[in-house]
This record gives C-alpha cells, structure tokens and sequence, in this order.
C-alpha cells in the first residue's frame, strides 16, 4: 500500500491499516495528535477502525502545548 503521509511518501505491506496500526508503525506515541484521512478528520475513538486503503492521503500533526 502507498500513501502519502504528512506530504511524505510512504510503503506499507499491508492493503489496509487503520489509523491505530499506523501510529504503531511509525512509533508516534504523542499524546495529543490531530488525524485527517484525504482531509477528513478522524476522531480519537475512530482510531482503530478508520481504515487508510492506498492512495489516502494522511495527515498526523502533533500537538504542543506551551507558555
């Protein structure tokens, strides 16, 4: 499966993963992060089933809180 993910290509062996496999993959353990699949946002409860099929267009932004 290819999919752009924050404007990077990239590969995955699987024909579907959801955002919560995703997020494992790439090690992304931030604890606040807004999902957008092809700029649709995914709730946090949506994670582990909103599938990214090939060709999807996800966007993981970090959130950082700050003063």
């Amino acid at each position: 499966m290819d999919i752009t993910l924050n404007n990077r290509p990239e590969s995955f062996n699987n024909e579907k993963l959801t955002i919560t496999e995703i997020l494992k993959l790439k090690n992304y353990t931030f604890k606040m992060v807004v999902v957008k699949i092809n700029g649709e946002l995914i709730r946090k409860p949506q994670y582990p089933t909103a599938y990214v099929a090939d060709g999807d267009d996800v966007q993981i932004l970090h959130l950082i809180s700050g003063g």
